[in-house]
């Protein structure tokens, strides 16, 4: 049975991750000044989604090969890296879309693919594998109560991400009184997509 200390200890280690900008903030933040609130929103969502899907295969025992090999860890790591380049250069090829969306909604994007895009970020998200295979095992004795105490990680994210969304979606709709201004944030937040990817591509694992 997990004590009181141990759910807080977890949940303080917990809050310093989601606090340090990392792939999923960044990657939200992006998505905010591309296309919008709504869809940061749904990749808040999305991203947490990805983060328990991490705990439940720690707790299956994923975590643990990724853990000791590092040929797992380079394909998990580079295939989220991979995704965050498409999804940015998608963003720029399409920045001047970006001023359509404020008057069209068939410009903007579903909510089942922001939804499935943050999904793969917060999967593949190289920091929170690493943070959920070193920390979930030792404040927890069996997979049961990895599922229960891993479920903090995402909802504090939730919380966390909500206010980068607001915050790049208000700053993007101040962008919007002008089209010229609003394609150049659109294809600033999909540069830091790109820039996003390729420095996971970089980042080794400390082992």
């Amino acid at each position: 049975m997990m004590s009181t200390s141990e759910v807080l200890a977890f949940a303080a280690l917990s809050l310093v991750m989601i606090v340090i900008p990392g792939p999923s903030v960044l990657f939200t933040i992006g998505r905010a000044l591309t296309v919008g609130r709504r869809e940061a929103l749904l990749t808040v969502a999305g991203n947490a989604l990805g983060a328990y899907l991490q705990v439940v295969a720690v707790a299956c025992g994923v975590g643990v090969v990724v853990e000791q090999s590092a040929a797992v860890f380079t394909v998990v790591k580079l295939a989220g890296a991979a995704y965050l380049v498409y999804l940015g250069v998608q963003a720029v090829r399409h920045r001047r879309k970006v001023t359509e969306a404020l008057a069209a909604s068939v410009s903007r994007i579903g909510p089942a693919r922001a939804l499935r895009d943050g999904v793969v970020v917060g999967f593949t998200n190289p920091k929170t594998i690493v943070f959920m295979v070193v920390a979930l095992p030792g404040f927890t004795e069996n997979s049961a109560q990895m599922l229960l105490l891993g479920a903090l990680f995402p909802i504090m994210a939730v919380m966390c991400d909500s206010v980068w969304a607001f915050a790049a979606g208000t700053a993007r709709m101040w962008f919007a009184r002008s089209p010229r201004r609003l394609a150049a944030i659109g294809g600033t937040g999909g540069l830091m997509m790109i820039g996003l990817g390729a420095s996971l591509a970089l980042t080794n694992r400390h082992d």
